[in-house]
């Protein structure tokens, strides 16, 4: 249950923001200076002189210090969440930080902020402390309960960074909601709209693009998509690029040996790209180390020929998307903008281009301020989940998974068990058995991926099903649960049915993918469709030979077998013999056959069984009991059950 205030945070790359509702309404919550944007930077002041333990900043006043200490400081750490050590070594290209040098492969990457180190949660704890504040300060009162947002393809370590960021910050995470999702719900879902949108969010650091479908009072994602490397920090980076080259060839000045001009250039690239989206043009005028200064103005012209490669790195992700909801541009009734890089007039251009809205008479969303919409349908979440208002209770809000999940079984073949683009939460079952007689520990390999071999997708964890009581293969009837939480969280579950062991465990990859990997991994799987679809059929028909041939193995051991002649048993052995030459080999068509003549000879001795079992399980039953024995060795899984552990 909520207690108090419920608040909701968009905590962004570049600003973050907090805001709750008031009278059915969101609104956001200023800070002390009266502005309701927190810059995501965070830094230490210079050491005090007695020794003790340096403050740390948030805000304007730590982005001041990214110019006069760079190396005391740090910005745009949502980048970093949830990544692994070689992945935020990488990210080093687009935010310039010093990682600890004692930090080995395997552990949480951490960041030297001068003479303190912080993992990117603690970071972000920091600024989530500072919103905290803003809205105790704005209320009087604690708050203790929050709904965060994050971007759309954020995964699963990403999410719960975010989460564990949040907890670090004295905050109880209700809900995390992506973020396209929140602004949808900033348009006014409490009017029960109906139709399908599109939410094109170009921020500062990441790009998203949902489908959304509005109905009878059920809002759902139809499918999403993005780049978790694509926002207006890309257009800062062009700008500022650009600046440095020309500062070198006309005053022979290399900047990027002076880190605090660096970051004064960076601010005036910011200020000319915001200027340029109301101007036609904007001044770039700084005074350089040695004295001379830069000036130079910049014309819109120049700027959206400039930056056109970044905006149009969107457009994939758009058709994606579009492509996924199986829906066609003019298909979408409504867009909207979110993120402040939406303001830019080519944006807009591109947006009202590629879905056509001019032609239909139609205009993207823009009424809200882009920089807070995420914010403010991040408090319409909290109010529904606070029960602020009796329209907000009956809301239903339903995000979608952008990969499949599944597990590795037997030959390497993936069993997918909650589908791309499923909707969340969501939960699926399957049930599994063992390849191998006496088989007493299985090892669960959680997969995610479109591909059909595990090989080709992503390993998300690793965990062990142990004290199995030994059974003859396929008897052993193990259920696998996987259940994706609101926060998009998959929890998996193991369980054998008929002795009660279970081991589970919640997937918290130390790694996460980015856009560009989910988007590699789908491409992938339509280009290789049919030769994967090859491979996984060889797999699944050396399974199926296996599981024959282990049967046979054991034929000799049967009562029934002395009743077979000796041709009978000659055939079968042939037949046998057959199957173990071919199933080593490649080709589909010859084992298919050697399964189905090994088949053909064995099918009186499977009679003769059939009818021994029979035999035995009337014997001293009535007739009633014996169905149902009966009935139960039928049902049970033996090896032909839908896929094997290994």
């Amino acid at each position: 249950m909520a207690e108090g205030h419920v608040v909701g945070i968009d905590l962004g790359t570049t600003n973050s923001l907090v805001a709750y509702m008031e009278d059915a309404k969101p609104v956001v919550i200023p800070g002390v200076d009266g502005s309701p944007l927190v810059p995501s930077v965070v830094a230490l002041d210079p050491l005090p002189a007695e020794g003790g333990r340096p403050t740390v900043t948030v805000g304007n006043s730590a982005r001041r210090a990214l110019i006069e200490t760079p190396e005391r400081a740090i910005y745009s750490v949502k980048r970093l969440m949830g990544r692994s050590l070689d992945e935020v070594r990488a990210e080093r290209k687009y935010v310039p930080f010093r990682l600890a040098d004692d930090v080995e492969d395997g552990e949480v990457p951490r960041i030297q902020l001068g003479e303190m180190r912080f993992t990117p949660p603690e970071i972000s704890a920091y600024v989530l402390r500072q919103l905290k504040r803003n809205a105790e300060r704005f209320f009087g009162a604690p708050v203790k309960q929050a709904v965060l947002t994050v971007p759309a393809y954020f995964n699963d370590a990403q999410r719960q960074a975010t989460k564990d960021a949040g907890r670090m910050a004295g905050l109880d995470v209700l809900r995390l909601v992506n973020e396209p999702t929140a602004a949808a719900l900033a348009y006014g879902l409490d009017r029960a709209q109906e139709g399908v949108i599109a939410v094109y969010d170009l921020g500062g650091g990441t790009f998203d693009i949902s489908i959304l479908k509005l109905r009878d009072g059920i809002f759902e994602v139809q499918s999403t998509n993005g780049d978790t490397h694509l926002g207006g920090d890309d257009i800062d980076q062009l700008l500022l690029a650009v600046a440095l080259d020309e500062i070198h060839a006309e005053h022979g000045v290399d900047l990027r040996a002076h880190p605090g001009a660096v970051q004064a250039l960076r601010k005036a690239a910011i200020d000319a790209k915001i200027r340029l989206s109301t101007e036609p043009s904007a001044p770039f005028d700084i005074e350089l180390p040695n004295g001379d200064r830069y000036q130079r103005e910049i014309p819109r012209a120049v700027f959206e020929m400039l930056i056109e490669p970044v905006l149009q790195r969107t457009m994939a992700p758009c058709k994606q998307a579009l492509a996924d909801a199986g829906l066609a541009p003019e298909q979408i009734d409504e867009v909207v903008l979110v993120g402040g890089s939406t303001r830019i007039p080519a944006v807009r251009a591109l947006v009202d281009e590629l879905f056509g809205l001019g032609a239909r008479g139609k205009k993207p969303h823009t009424e809200l301020n882009p920089d807070e919409v995420v914010a403010l349908g991040a408090a319409v979440q909290a109010g529904i989940l606070a029960g602020a208002t009796e329209a907000a209770s009956e809301m239903l809000l339903l995000d979608v998974t952008p990969l499949s999940l599944g597990i590795e079984s037997l030959g390497g073949a993936v069993a997918r068990i909650i589908q791309r683009n499923s909707t969340i939460p969501a939960s699926a079952t399957e049930h599994f058995t063992t390849g191998v007689d006496g088989q007493t520990n299985v090892a669960i390999h959680v997969m995610q991926g479109e591909r059909e071999l595990a090989g080709d997708c992503r390993s998300l964890a690793r965990f062990d099903l142990k004290g199995i009581p030994p059974m003859a293969a396929g008897l052993p009837r193990i259920e696998v649960r996987f259940l994706i939480d609101a926060d998009g969280i998959l929890h998996v579950t193991a369980r054998e049915q008929r002795s009660g062991k279970a081991a589970e465990i919640d997937v918290k990859p130390t790694y996460g993918l980015t856009d560009e990997q989910v988007e590699t991994m789908i491409l992938d799987s339509f280009d290789h469709a049919e030769e994967d679809f090859a491979r996984r059929l060889l797999v699944d028909a050396r399974n199926e030979a296996d599981a024959i041939l282990a049967a046979v193995v054991k034929a000799p051991q049967s009562p029934a077998w002395n009743q077979l002649s000796a041709e009978e048993q000659a055939a079968i052995a042939a037949a046998r013999d057959r199957l173990t030459v071919v199933r080593q080999g490649t080709e589909l068509q010859a084992i298919a056959q050697a399964i189905a003549a090994l088949d053909q000879a064995t099918r009186r001795f499977a009679e003769l069984m059939m009818d021994a079992a029979v035999t035995s399980a009337i014997r001293g039953k009535t007739m009633h009991e014996a169905g149902n024995e009966l009935n139960a060795a039928v049902t049970a899984p033996h090896s032909f059950a839908p896929a094997e552990f290994k």
